[in-house]
């Protein structure tokens, strides 16, 4: 009896402080609207809430319902992703939307369980929804919350192995009340007070029962287990304009790395890079090709990537262009694990140099097109690097009016 309560007033103490503390966010203005949380919740997987602010008001203000979420295009919700990383959510954002849409009535599931059905929804998505969407008795486990818990219960076993023990111990905290403010409590505890360096356990409502502080090992919890050493991949890009100032853009595969995202072409990605012969071979079309100094990093999940840019100035477009496809990963399709292949596949050329004239190849090949407007695509971080790096600070030069119309 003395357990139970001393949960029960350790829940009363967080909602106390989260009354007076909690955060201003843009998903929180309508408490109890499922496709707000969940939309809010897929964009914070594996993402800072100050990056996905404003990613979440665009998607509001664009599709304000599930049913119009579903509605959108593919390529229009991947495009307004661009920048937030992790694709591979967006994908499955789209895919939920038109499960909930046209399965399930425009009525997301209540409980976690059924929530877990949906495309891109895991324990912790589905314990977050269910809590602040329906107030069921769930705990929402975010790395925030883990850390917490971790601290104070003082559980030492390593991460990711113990993330089941971390989520009994969270569910046997969460009231039989406000379960969605217990769990937006614990989340902002953990991201304003009990941070990753110098917690100020000061102002925790829970810094008399914490254990980790009273051992004085509360900072370096929770253990993580090393991680493994991220090895690079080298490649090549080629970033072609014509005499409209268009660029040269591929659409990549539907599975794998970045699926469905835009891209310039790009040769395999290896050990080493190409020798500048092998790299002229690797390029879509014979131009006059160079070799820009520096190059482009990018992290991903799994693995570094150095890309060396090359650059052409085109005056008219060529007919037909072989591209290096995508591959994707033996671990099927995981965001951030994939590798180049270097099968080359010949696609027709476009008629628009805008975006809206994505044309389709053959079966089995790339989209591509050429467009002024990169503002608007589904470019993927990585790639707006190449971008830039091919423009050094020069922005492409933009079409005029009959230009941009259908040739």
């Amino acid at each position: 009896m003395r357990t139970l309560a001393n949960r029960k007033n350790r829940a009363q103490r967080l909602l106390d402080w989260y009354d007076v503390h909690r955060r201003e966010l843009p998903w929180r203005a309508r408490p109890g609207d499922p496709y707000r949380v969940w939309l809010s919740e897929i964009m914070l997987q594996q993402t800072t809430v100050a990056a996905v602010a404003a990613y979440y008001r665009k998607f509001i203000a664009r599709w304000p319902t599930v049913e119009d979420l579903a509605k959108a295009k593919l390529d229009e919700v991947l495009a307004a992703w661009a920048g937030l990383g992790y694709y591979a959510r967006a994908r499955n954002l789209h895919k939920a939307a038109n499960v909930v849409a046209k399965q399930m009535g425009g009525r997301f599931p209540r409980t976690a369980t059924e929530l877990r059905t949906l495309p891109g929804v895991g324990a912790y998505t589905a314990g977050a929804i269910a809590a602040i969407a329906f107030e069921a008795r769930e705990a929402a486990m975010d790395a925030n919350a883990e850390r917490v818990i971790a601290r104070l219960f003082a559980i030492d076993e390593p991460l990711p192995g113990a993330k089941a023990k971390l989520l009994e111990l969270g569910r046997s905290l969460v009231p039989e009340k406000r379960a969605g403010d217990f769990a937006q409590a614990l989340m902002d505890l953990g991201a304003g007070i009990c941070t990753v360096k110098r917690p100020a356990c000061g102002n925790c409502p829970w810094a008399d029962a914490c254990e980790g502080k009273k051992r004085g090992i509360a900072e370096r919890l929770p253990v993580k287990a090393p991680k493994a050493a991220r090895p690079l991949r080298r490649g090549v890009a080629f970033v072609a304009r014509d005499a409209a100032g268009a660029v040269l853009l591929v659409k990549r595969p539907e599975k794998g790395l970045l699926g469905g995202m835009l891209q310039p072409p790009l040769g395999p990605w290896s050990d080493d890079f190409p020798s500048a012969e092998e790299a002229l071979a690797q390029a879509p079309f014979r131009a006059k090709w160079r070799k820009l100094p520096g190059l482009v990093r990018h992290g991903f999940t799994h693995f570094e990537l150095a890309i060396k840019v090359w650059t052409a100035e085109i005056s008219s477009r060529p007919k037909r262009i072989h591209l290096c496809h995508s591959r994707p990963s033996d671990a099927k399709q995981r965001e951030g694990k994939g590798t180049q292949g270097s099968k080359p596949s010949l696609v027709s050329p476009p008629g628009s140099p805008s975006l809206g004239a994505l044309t389709s190849a053959s079966p089995g090949m790339t989209d591509m097109v050429w467009t002024t407007d990169l503002s608007n695509v589904a470019l993927p971080t990585v790639m707006r690097k190449i971008l830039a790096h091919a423009f050094d600070g020069e922005r492409p030069r933009q079409a005029h009016a009959k230009s941009a119309r259908r040739r």
